[in-house]
């Protein structure tokens, strides 16, 4: 367990900057399935309609459109997610899926602000590293888990190089992860955004 300090310095800097999740697991499960979200105000209504596979899709094809790497597909992107869910589903770490639009959207928030501007990323095993980073940082912060296992999000030997990258996101990008859940209007914008993608190729 070498990697266990690096490790327990990034948790601690997670838990520091406010992206750890509340200990205390709700009694109702999410869930495993969500086509449409209401986001209710004072004044208007709003549903906003998506599907799992669009949002996907969407996410693909913003990745595809936002970085430089040529032998990336948007299936790439659908595999992977669901690579990590489905393990983590067949182990008995989480009970009900965690890939539904309401997360799609957190996770297209970090990929958003991460992924386009990260220098470090020149092949895809690259790209996909940095795309499990992300998807690891969301389970952390809205699966009905307490914790995660680290090895379903992991593509490297190297751990201290994962933890350094959840610390270098949660670090610059914990301000909007926060928001999203706070903010009505900033989640449909984000969400909207990302529905754009699905369409729009």
């Amino acid at each position: 367990r070498a990697a266990n300090g690096v490790s327990a310095a990034a948790q601690r800097a997670i838990i520091g900057n406010g992206v750890a999740k509340h200990v205390e697991k709700s009694s109702e499960k999410k869930p495993p399935k969500t086509t449409g979200i209401e986001i209710n105000s004072a004044r208007r209504r709003t549903v906003i309609q998506a599907s799992t596979s669009e949002l996907l899709r969407g996410l693909g094809q913003f990745i595809a459109q936002n970085s430089h790497i040529s032998a990336f597909e948007p299936a790439h992107l659908v595999m992977w997610l669901r690579t990590v869910d489905r393990a983590l589903l067949l182990q008995g770490w989480q009970d009900v899926a965690f890939i539904n639009p309401a997360n799609l959207v957190f996770v297209f928030l970090i990929i958003r602000e991460v992924i386009p501007d990260e220098e470090s990323i020149h092949t895809v095993d690259d790209l996909h590293a940095w795309v499990l980073t992300c998807l690891y940082i969301s389970y952390s912060y809205m699966g009905n888990e307490i914790s995660y296992p680290l090895k379903p999000f992991l593509i490297e030997l190297d751990r201290d190089k994962f933890w350094e990258r959840c610390v270098t996101i949660v670090t610059n990008h914990s301000e909007d992860m926060l928001r999203l859940n706070s903010s009505s209007a900033f989640f449909t914008e984000v969400f909207s955004e990302l529905k754009t993608y699905s369409t729009d190729y």
